[in-house]
């Protein structure tokens, strides 16, 4: 193979196709797809697991505490892409990162199955954490070598891809809630093992048929240069074990993952602005993608709420009983799925047959937030009342998450892959990840301040945020847009 700067645009599989999109998207559509079922049943349970007593089954920890903690938890994956970016394209290339990346996964999730108390919990949120931020970058970059970066083709793949995120997340959740109800956390936990070592199997009948730009590191090291490997890939461990211990120990394990994610982002921002070989159009849409970093960080910290904030509504003030029968809490974070199941294609499609005519990036960000702020002005009908909200209620609301959701999730990685450096090609979508790993992280903080008893402040102030940077991002969309070069 050539150790060369190799694109993420030029894929020269014998299978691609002009009509159709590439088989090999199949392959990574179900490595993703099963990825998902773990993450998202483990996400769906995990909060449980935590302040449930130890009498059901938990750890029996503060319910704010542990909301921060799944919000950091969260933040963490995605900070982890900064080292799955770096290994690829460094040393491994996209492809071998991305399946070292799954079995770490597998690991996790049997870690969690197998050991009790807080030591499974530590063990097996570091391994879920390092091989997940490895798995979401390289995924996605790889996805990215299967089109050129005019390809009309291109967004549809990408949202074709992530219905494949949303199948898994949809069955996830519930396997592993009613497995927790049934038999207990464990259950749940070894399911996730399972549906991940599932994936690894599928995949590994098809991981040698995609393009070159997929095996290949973009920017390998070479000579004495190779004596970083193991620093770094330790050290990604020690930071990410020290990082989980400290905030454990100290109950700011959010705040931990929030100024190490920042800190990130800033860093790669700097060096891909002042890198001598990025050029003065590659150095444009760098800055155009500043103010829609932002946009992605906000709409994720409001959106990553299913996970906090809504996962202890739906425990508590969620109406779920059905003929005399409750369904599980963790059941409504497969309500998103659904509606991205149902939907993606339908976007999809739209935006093939628009082609140059659909609208701007820009404007697709904005709308989005301006959709998840009016989610939460949903509830206030039906705050700090008396009796259980109406499960629908919450449906209402998710329908409002998911449409937001596919105008900014897919739609932004396919812009981090066509917005990249030539010289950045993996780290512009762990970038785009770092947007998510803050927002996330965010979403466990501001849980914190909601109180069931005075819930109007907590809906109307987050709300009205989001709407209102919708609304400025919508106005300043052609200035960011002229500031792409080009990309739509």
């Amino acid at each position: 193979m050539s150790t060369a700067t190799v694109s993420i645009d030029r894929p020269d599989s014998p299978g691609s196709t002009r009509r159709g999109h590439p088989p090999q998207l199949g392959v990574l559509f179900t490595l993703e797809m099963w990825e998902r079922f773990s993450f998202y049943g483990l996400q769906g349970i995990l909060a449980y697991y935590m302040y449930y007593s130890a009498t059901e089954g938990g750890l029996g920890m503060d319910k704010a505490t542990a909301l921060g903690i799944v919000g950091a938890y969260g933040g963490t994956v995605f900070l982890m892409t900064i080292m799955g970016a770096w290994v690829a394209d460094r040393v491994l290339g996209k492809e071998r990162t991305l399946f070292i990346s799954g079995i770490l996964i597998m690991l996790g999730h049997v870690s969690l199955a197998l050991l009790p108390g807080q030591v499974g919990l530590l063990i097996g949120l570091i391994f879920v954490a390092i091989g997940s931020g490895g798995l979401k970058a390289n995924a996605t970059a790889v996805v990215g070598t299967l089109y050129e970066r005019k390809d009309p083709k291109r967004d549809a793949g990408f949202s074709i891809f992530y219905m494949g995120v949303n199948i898994g997340a949809l069955f996830g959740p519930l396997v592993t809630g009613w497995l927790k109800d049934a038999r207990g956390f464990h259950w749940g936990f070894g399911a996730a093992a399972v549906g991940m070592a599932i994936g690894l199997i599928v995949y590994s009948m098809g991981r040698k048929r995609f393009p070159e730009a997929a095996y290949a590191p973009a920017d390998p090291l070479e000579g004495s240069q190779r004596k970083l490997i193991a620093p770094v890939v330790v050290g990604g461990f020690v930071v990410m074990g020290l990082a989980l211990w400290l905030g454990l120990a100290t109950d700011t394990l959010d705040w931990v993952i929030f100024g190490v994610a920042l800190f990130a982002a800033l860093a790669f921002f700097t060096v891909m602005l002042r890198d001598r070989e990025v050029t003065g159009e590659e150095r444009s849409r760098v800055k155009a993608f500043i103010p829609l970093f932002v946009a992605a960080t906000l709409f994720w910290s409001l959106f990553q709420q299913q996970f906090t904030f809504i996962a202890l509504y739906s425990d508590t003030r969620l109406n779920r009983s059905i003929g005399g029968w409750e369904f599980p809490a963790s059941w409504v974070q497969s309500i998103n799925a659904v509606f991205v199941i149902i939907f993606a294609g339908v976007l999809s499609a739209m935006w093939t047959r628009l082609g140059t005519r659909a609208p701007a990036t820009p404007r697709k960000f904005a709308i989005s937030l301006v959709l998840i702020g009016f989610a939460y002005f949903v509830f206030l009908p039906f705050a700090n009342g008396k009796t259980l909200t109406p499960v629908l209620v919450l449906v209402a609301v998710l329908f409002l998450f998911t449409m937001g959701e596919l105008l900014l999730s897919p739609i932004g990685l396919s812009l981090a892959t066509k917005l990249a450096p030539a010289k950045f090609p993996t780290q512009m979508v762990a970038l785009n990840f770092l947007a998510s790993s803050i927002g996330t992280t965010l979403a466990g903080t501001v849980a914190k301040y909601y109180d069931p008893t005075n819930e109007v402040p907590y809906f109307v102030s987050i709300g009205l945020t989001s709407v209102v940077c919708g609304v400025i991002l919508f106005v300043a969309s052609k200035r960011i847009s002229a500031l792409m070069k080009g990309v739509l």
